[in-house]
């Protein structure tokens, strides 16, 4: 087959969170099956985009409204990714360091689209497959359906993976003048709530779609932002594939990234050695049972609650825990973790930021990770903590309840039910008792490093789609 991911990011090019994890290593997977394996994404002004070589395949402009913007399309040359990487050049909307939050995203992912298709209508072997990911790219099924400057592109099949449906990528009528010509009698398909709704249009469109999780896609049918009916009229044509992991990136037997390298039989010793060296750097009880956060700090991830958590952890006389937390996000909760630092010193820490080093170095060196999220699609933190050898702490929800399965009914994870302080807190005080009984913690550590979350079964599964909507 001849595929093409497109998205907003993919790692190692453009990483804001878990999307890139899985843009890059599905592509890269399916490729070493013998699959043609093309990614495209902006070209942002990130620290590899920067320090790789591209040569330029394609030059034209793109009309958004009345606004024409030139563009490029840039193919990576020896980036040794495993896949082929397409940049898509827009100078005015796209030379800046962040991937999201402007007030023209709007513009940014719908010249995006259009300058993808743009190029598409000129290469000379057509995609088998277009697999589009979240709202940043749901509007291409739309686009190939019904937009008259594609019409030679119309029997395109196209999967859209739903990563997240929080963000759905709503705009207002009065930029309908974005779209290319189509078909207006089409125009109620782009209307969701009174407005223009990338997702919503994805769903209609796209031959197929896909959530990151099993469970993901039964939450969404009845806690879907909004889309709830909508997600239960396109079920029919939906599938919950639970993501996997790189299991080359993240391996700890072989990762540059972590202080000592260690394998299921080396774990006791390879994670004393990598925790010595994260308490160090941060001043914190290397005997103590060390729990950690990692990811962005966002009420959707339940790390508004986190100030609340320190707090009451360390509040006794007898602190019995150290916690050391790790992201970027809402900057009064960023602002909020910061501050209890000093009041903590010895016993907790913060990172505000992203940096995949330091994240390698914590799942290696913790002994709990806590994820205490409200809306978790599937998650990808809880497995690298399972092959690093780090027992993850996880509310039942989403991709969470699919991964994890709590040690009192022989898993080898901490479940909790409610996004509360109260129920990490009860948490903590499992994780804590375990953490002070040695040979069974390291018997479930080790057993959750055997865990297999590579990308191996979730690939047949694509496969599967991809040839249930080839004609």
């Amino acid at each position: 087959m001849e595929l093409f991911h497109i998205s907003a990011e993919s790692y190692p090019a453009a990483k804001v969170g878990g999307l890139a994890d899985v843009v890059g290593a599905l592509a890269k997977y399916q490729q070493e099956q013998k699959h043609t394996v093309n990614v495209v994404i902006p070209c942002y002004e990130t620290n590899f985009i920067k320090e790789n070589e591209f040569e330029t395949v394609f030059w034209s402009h793109v009309a958004l409204g009345q606004f024409n913007f030139p563009f490029s399309v840039l193919k990576g040359i020896n980036n040794d990714l495993g896949y082929q990487l397409y940049l898509i050049a827009i100078p005015e909307l796209f030379d800046r360091a962040e991937i999201y939050g402007y007030k023209d995203d709007i513009e940014r992912f719908v010249s995006f689209q259009k300058a993808f298709l743009d190029w598409l209508l000129t290469v000379d072997t057509k995609p088998t497959v277009i697999n589009c990911h979240d709202h940043h790219t749901a509007l291409i099924p739309f686009l190939l359906n019904y937009g008259k400057k594609y019409v030679a592109l119309k029997d395109i099949p196209t999967l859209l993976t739903v990563h997240n449906a929080l963000y759905q990528g709503q705009f207002g009528f009065d930029k309908l003048h974005y779209f290319p010509e189509y078909d207006l009698s089409k125009t109620d398909i782009l209307q969701w709530n009174g407005c223009i709704n990338s997702m919503a249009a994805g769903l209609r469109c796209a031959r197929a779609i896909t959530t990151v999780s099993p469970n993901y896609l039964n939450e969404i049918c009845y806690s879907g932002n909004g889309l709830e009916m909508l997600f239960n009229q396109v079920k029919y044509k939906s599938r919950g594939i639970l993501n996997g992991i790189d299991t080359v990136v993240w391996n700890p037997e072989t990762d540059s990234k972590i202080e000592f390298n260690y394998s299921v039989a080396t774990c006791e010793m390879g994670k004393q050695k990598n925790k010595e060296k994260l308490c160090k750097m941060f001043d914190l009880d290397v005997h103590k049972p060390l729990i950690s956060y990692i990811g962005r700090l966002y009420d959707e991830k339940g790390a508004d609650l986190l100030y609340e958590f320190v707090k009451k952890s360390l509040s006794e006389k007898e602190r019995e825990i150290n916690i050391l937390i790790l992201g970027s996000g809402n900057v009064g909760i960023e602002k909020q973790l910061q501050e209890l630092v000093a009041d903590y010193s010895g016993h907790y820490n913060v990172y505000i930021g992203f940096n995949e080093d330091m994240a390698h170095l914590m799942y290696a060196g913790t002994d709990f990770l806590l994820m205490p999220s409200r809306v978790e699609s599937c998650g990808l933190n809880q497995m690298y903590a399972y092959r690093y050898g780090a027992i993850p702490v996880v509310r039942n929800t989403g991709g969470l309840k699919d991964t994890v399965i709590d040690i009192d009914e022989k898993g080898f994870g901490i479940g909790f039910n409610q996004a509360s302080v109260e129920d990490m807190l009860l948490a903590k005080d499992r994780a804590v008792e375990l953490f002070h009984k040695k040979n069974e913690r390291i018997a479930i550590i080790e057993s959750g490093m055997m865990l297999n979350h590579s990308w191996e079964k979730a690939y047949k599964e694509y496969l599967e789609m991809y040839n249930l909507i080839i004609k």
